[in-house]
């Protein structure tokens, strides 16, 4: 099951930048969104962000260990399929987004609300699991990477709001889907 090393660090985190990317942009929509926004719902956000970023890998995880041997064979090629479809995915969101902004609802966001965006951002992590899983990857390490950055991007985009918002937004979205093809890429080749 992977081991503990630098090279393998920056991979997690590198993936859980990746990775972030959805819920820094929904965390920046949302406060944009809604200016006003109470204390303990802004922060409630990032949290609840980073709990589902860290536990889908490991569900993930372990749905795709119950697979591993069957996949163990050509675990370079569907890393690189699920990692290119997962980052093609966020690349054709990003690309809509910039061709179309979503426009802001007037209705206030519910704590329910937060937690089912947190769900939706976070069906990717669950993807990369189940390709950690076909890779014998470290899941502790990787599930506390992606969790730990989800949180520190999320945290961030709250503190420079507006300003990175107007900057890079759906670009930062764009970004990721390309670091996620190319940790694909880097898995076939390896």
């Amino acid at each position: 099951m992977g081991s503990f090393d630098i090279p393998n660090l920056i991979e997690a985190l590198v993936l859980g930048l990746a990775l972030s990317m959805d819920a820094m942009a929904v965390t920046l929509s949302n406060a944009l969104c809604e200016p006003d926004m109470p204390r303990g719902k802004k922060l409630a956000m990032p949290a609840l962000f980073a709990l589902f970023q860290a536990a889908m890998p490991v569900a993930g995880y372990f749905g795709g260990v119950l697979v591993a041997d069957l996949i163990d064979a050509y675990a370079g090629a569907v890393s690189l399929v699920i990692l290119g479809v997962v980052g093609g995915k966020m690349i054709a969101e990003a690309a809509r987004e910039l061709r179309e902004p979503e426009a802001c609802s007037t209705a206030r966001l519910t704590y329910a609300e937060i937690a089912l965006e947190a769900l939706a951002t976070s069906i990717d992590a669950l993807i990369v699991g189940v390709s950690l899983a076909a890779t014998g990857k470290g899941i502790a390490l990787y599930g506390a990477a992606i969790g730990a950055t989800t949180l520190a991007c999320c945290l961030a985009v709250l503190v420079l709001g507006r300003r990175v918002g107007e900057r890079f937004g759906a670009h930062a979205q764009l970004a990721g889907g390309v670091v996620l093809i190319l940790i694909g890429i880097r898995a076939f080749l390896s």
